[in-house]
Parts: structure tokens; C-alpha cells; sequence
């Protein structure tokens, strides 16, 4: 037996209007001047007024940088490290869903390390803590406001570089899902299957333990049962509420276990053609978890049992496709694209695609380890 790590943020707020109680916890900390990462989305919309609000309330000053891409790039890093610089801030604040906080653990890890985020692609690379982060987060899917995790897009190799290190770690999550109601349908469908993703790679994962199994089938549980509810109806609150839930234990279980081929491939489509990340996970995860199925057919069947599947009477073998079933008539219920077609990927591409994905951190923990030809055939059964 081997040691286990768990990481997560020391201080975790959750559940409605708890955007407004974590400033007096924000305020105890005894910061003086906040970088806002964000995206100009979020601002036109008036949400982020929701955060300055609240540090107007607590008397901590505040820049706001707002270009943040759907996809952050190294170049996206570099231009929120020059206002950090330019107005002396002595934390940073990420508000939005995986996107701005990604950004924010790059510049703030970039920030106290010195150098580029380039450096600090791969597992543990940085030396010091990064600059404290409170991530509030508006969507229920990618769990960036409390992991280890960072994904920023190299614009030069274009791809997806994964930074997974300790120190990217938030000091602070807020989850409110009063923030989470004017999300469109195609986002939290998307950002749903993400955390979906995310349960069912950790469950796979061969790092897994007891605590992250745990996690990871509430979560698959409570998507199951609200994700349809919240793309049908994003004013529905008790829905929004399940689902930030679900999106953490999510994270909580990867965040942990790590991830799998979905997500290194994923990464791949990403940064290739520059495609929403949840988008790209929703239609690889069931034909990586076939692939998976000739290794981990039993906990596949448990992945069924979690999405509500009477699995009764099953072999194993019939539970694992009971449960692929299940993932991709979710998938269509909500309007996910069937195939990668759809999104634009080409077969010319895949052999790129799968090199670079075969070098990516998230597959090391996938139950099966595959060859390029096979991560090959995956994409192709995917478009």
C-alpha cells in the first residue's frame, strides 16, 4: 500500500447567497488590493458586480482583468501579471467557471515563481505558493475553483498545457448557485458533462481510493438526477444547488485520483482547434470508457447503478455498456453534439492529436494504457 494526498482548498463556501458571507471571511485575511480575473462576458452581464460588491462592502481595493479567453492562453497569463505588477495587488480573486480561474492560478502561480507558465507544465513544478487565490466560481462543472489543476493553451505549439501542482491551489472556494442561474442552456450542458467527466475518470482512475470513490459517485448520482432539470430550466435553484454540489465532489474525487484519456484528449481538441472543453470531454467519454471496459468492466457497472440503471442481474460486461448507454442518452437530452464532426475535428489531425495526448498528465492514471494507434481509433470512433 502506498501513501495518499488529498488536496483541496482549507476553506470551502457553498450554498445560496454564500458569495456575501465569504466577505467577512475574505475581510479577517487582511488583504488590501485584489486582481479580478474574469472574463468580459461576465462583465457586460453585471455579475462580477456581485464581487465588487461585496470588497466595496469590505473596504479592499480592486483591478479588474476581464481577457480572459474561453480557452486562457500563456498570453492571457502575461497580461494579468502586468496589471498585478502595475497596481501592487497582494491577492487575486477568480469569478467565473474554469476558465478565469485557470488564468488566475497561472498568473498568481507565475507571480510568486518568476519566470513563464511554460516552466510549469507537468506535475509539481513550482517552488513556491502562488499568490493567494479565492476562486468564486458561476458554473457547475469544471471544479478549476478548488483543484490542483490548471489548463492555459501554449498559442505557439497549440496545444493545452496541463499544470497540476499543489500550489495552484485556491486558499478559498465560494460556490453560490445564485450566481449559477444565468448560465445558458449549451454552457451548463456542457460544463455538466464536464463534471460528469470528471467523476467518472476519478472512479476509473488507477489512483483511486475509498475517499474518491465516494466522491465521485454522489457526484455521478446528483448529475444524474438535476443536470436535465438545470439545462431545461436555469432559474430552477434547488437544481443549480444539487448541481454545484455534484460539480465539487467531482472535483474532489479528480482533484485526487487524477483523470484519464478523456481529458488528455480533450486537451487536445482544445487547443487544436480551440473548442469548449466540456463539449469535447461529453463526446470522447464514452468511447474512451469502452475502451476502458476491457479493464474495468465492474466499476463501469457501478458508473450504471449511479446514473439510476437497474443493474440487477448484470454481468459486468453488461453493466459497463449499460452505463456507456446511459452517458450518451444523457448526453443527447441535453444537446450535446454526437460527434466530433460536428465540432470541426478532422481524421488528417488525429495522429497530432493523440502524440500530444499521449504526453499529457491526465492519462497517466487511466486504467488502461493505450498506444497511439489506439488513441487513434478512439478519435475516430468519436467523429
Amino acid at each position: 500500500m502506498s501513501s495518499f494526498k488529498f488536496y483541496m482548498p482549507s476553506l470551502n463556501v457553498m450554498g445560496p447567497k454564500s458569495l456575501q458571507e465569504a466577505g467577512a471571511e475574505i475581510k479577517c485575511l487582511g488583504f488590501k488590493k485584489a486582481l479580478i480575473v474574469t472574463d468580459k462576458v461576465l462583465v457586460d452581464i453585471k455579475l462580477v458586480e456581485n464581487l465588487t460588491k461585496v470588497l466595496d462592502d469590505i473596504n479592499i481595493e480592486y483591478v479588474i482583468f476581464d481577457g480572459t479567453q474561453p480557452n486562457p492562453t500563456v498570453g492571457n497569463v502575461e497580461a494579468g501579471l502586468k496589471l498585478i505588477k502595475e497596481n501592487n495587488c497582494d491577492f487575486v480573486v477568480s469569478f467565473g467557471g474554469g476558465s478565469p480561474h485557470d488564468c488566475a492560478k497561472g498568473i498568481a502561480l507565475v507571480a510568486t515563481n518568476g519566470g513563464s507558465i511554460k516552466d510549469y507544465e507537468g506535475v509539481d513544478k513550482s517552488a513556491k505558493p502562488q499568490l493567494p487565490l479565492i476562486a468564486v466560481n458561476t458554473t457547475a462543472g469544471t471544479a478549476s475553483e478548488m483543484t490542483r489543476f490548471c489548463i492555459i493553451t501554449d498559442e505557439e505549439r497549440h496545444i493545452k498545457m496541463a499544470i497540476v501542482d499543489k500550489n495552484t491551489t485556491p486558499i478559498m472556494a465560494v460556490n453560490d448557485p445564485l450566481l449559477m442561474v444565468a448560465m445558458p442552456k449549451s454552457l451548463t450542458a456542457a460544463t455538466g458533462m464536464d463534471a460528469l467527466t470528471h467523476a467518472v475518470e476519478a472512479y476509473v482512475s488507477i489512483a483511486a481510493t475509498p475517499i474518491t470513490d465516494a466522491c465521485a459517485i454522489k457526484a455521478i448520482e446528483l448529475i444524474s438526477e438535476n443536470l436535465r432539470a438545470a439545462v431545461e430550466n436555469g432559474s430552477d435553484e434547488n437544481a443549480r444547488d444539487k448541481m454545484a454540489y455534484a460539480e465539487f465532489l467531482a472535483g474532489m474525487a479528480f482533484n485526487n485520483a487524477s483523470l484519464g484519456y478523456v481529458h488528455a484528449m480533450a486537451h487536445q481538441l482544445g487547443g487544436f482547434y480551440d473548442l469548449p472543453h466540456g463539449v469535447c470531454n461529453a463526446v470522447l467519454l464514452p468511447h474512451v470508457q469502452a475502451y476502458n471496459a476491457q479493464v474495468s468492466p465492474e466499476r463501469l457497472k457501478d458508473v450504471a447503478k449511479a446514473m439510476g440503471v437497474n443493474v440487477e442481474g448484470m454481468t459486468a460486461e453488461e453493466g459497463a455498456k449499460a452505463a456507456i448507454d446511459a452517458i450518451k442518452t444523457l448526453s443527447s437530452d441535453i444537446k450535446i453534439p454526437a460527434g466530433l464532426k460536428e465540432l470541426g475535428a478532422k481524421e488528417e489531425d488525429f495522429e497530432v492529436l493523440a502524440t500530444n495526448a499521449l504526453n499529457d498528465a491526465c492519462g497517466f492514471t487511466n486504467p488502461k494504457q493505450a498506444t497511439l494507434e489506439e488513441i487513434i481509433d478512439i478519435f475516430k470512433a468519436a467523429l
